[in-house]
C-alpha cells in the first residue's frame, strides 16, 4: 500500500538523506528533500520528489523549508531532521568555528525543524519526527568531541521535547544508522554497509501507529539502549 504522507528529508543531497528520499519515492510517499548542496538533490527531483536548497543552520532557512513544503503539499506529516557532516580531528586541531559549526548544523538544525513543524502536526493532530543520532555520543571516541557533543545533545533534546507532546498523536523518536559509506567519513568506505539497508528502520519510524513508541533511539529496526537505558515494550 503507497504511503500516503508528506514527508521532509534533510541531508537529502547524499547518504542516508538520498537513499531515504528515493525509498519513500518508491513507495508513494510525496517527499521534499532538502541540502545545502542544491546539485546533490538532482538525482531526488529526477525521481519525483519537491526539492529546496537548505542551510539547516539558518533558522531562516528551515522555516522556509517547513512552509515549502505545507504550501506544495498542505501538509507536513513526517520529518527526518538528518544533515550532518562527521569531524575526525584531534581537538586541538579543530580549527576555529568548526565546533561550533558541528553543534549549529545538528542541534540548532534538529530544534528549528521541531519549532516550525510541531505546530503544523499539532493543529493535524498526527506527526513523526525522526532524529539521526549516533553511537559516538555514548561512545565518546577521541577525535570525535564535535560530533559525540552535537549526537549526545540531539538525543536529550528530542526526549525532553516528546516529553511536552505525550497526549498528542505525535512521535518524536531518534535513529541509529550504523557504520555506513556515507560522506561523513570524507572517503569511500566500501567496507560498511550501504545507506539502503537503513530505509526499512526510517520507513518503520515514520509509519508508526498511533501510541506507538516515543522518545526512543532505535537501530536495524529494534530499540537502542542507549547510555545503558532500558525500554519497556
Amino acid at each position: 500500500m503507497p504511503i500516503d504522507r508528506t514527508i521532509v528529508i534533510t541531508g537529502a543531497g547524499s547518504g542516508l538523506g538520498r537513499a531515504w528520499a528515493l525509498g519513500f519515492l518508491g513507495d508513494g510517499a510525496k517527499v521534499i528533500g532538502v541540502d545545502i548542496n542544491e546539485a546533490g538533490l538532482r538525482e531526488v527531483a529526477d525521481a519525483g520528489g519537491l526539492t529546496l536548497a537548505v542551510d539547516v543552520s539558518s533558522e531562516p532557512d528551515v522555516k522556509r523549508m517547513i512552509d515549502f513544503a505545507v504550501e506544495r503539499t498542505g501538509r507536513i506529516d513526517v520529518l527526518f531532521n538528518n544533515a550532518g557532516f562527521g569531524n575526525n580531528r584531534a581537538f586541538a586541531d579543530v580549527p576555529e568555528g568548526d565546533f561550533e559549526r558541528h553543534i549549529a548544523v545538528h542541534v540548532y538544525g534538529t530544534v528549528y525543524g521541531m519549532r516550525y513543524a510541531l505546530p503544523y502536526m499539532v493543529d493535524a493532530g498526527y506527526g513523526r519526527i525522526i532524529n539521526t543520532i549516533s553511537r559516538a555520543a555514548e561512545i565518546c571516541a577521541p577525535k570525535n568531541a564535535a560530533y559525540a557533543a552535537a549526537k549526545a545533545a540531539i538525543w536529550a533534546t528530542t526526549r525532553s521535547v516528546q516529553a511536552e507532546y505525550e497526549n498528542e498523536d505525535i512521535l518524536i523518536n531518534m535513529l541509529i544508522p550504523g557504520p555506513t559509506n556515507t560522506a561523513i567519513w570524507g572517503r569511500d568506505m566500501p567496507n560498511m554497509q550501504s545507506p539502503d539497508v537503513t530505509y526499512p528502520t526510517a520507513k518503520m519510524l515514520a509509519t508508526l501507529k498511533a501510541g506507538g513508541p516515543r522518545g526512543d533511539v532505535f537501530w536495524d529496526e529494534k530499540r537502542y539502549p542507549i547510555f545503558g537505558q532500558l525500554y519497556k515494550e
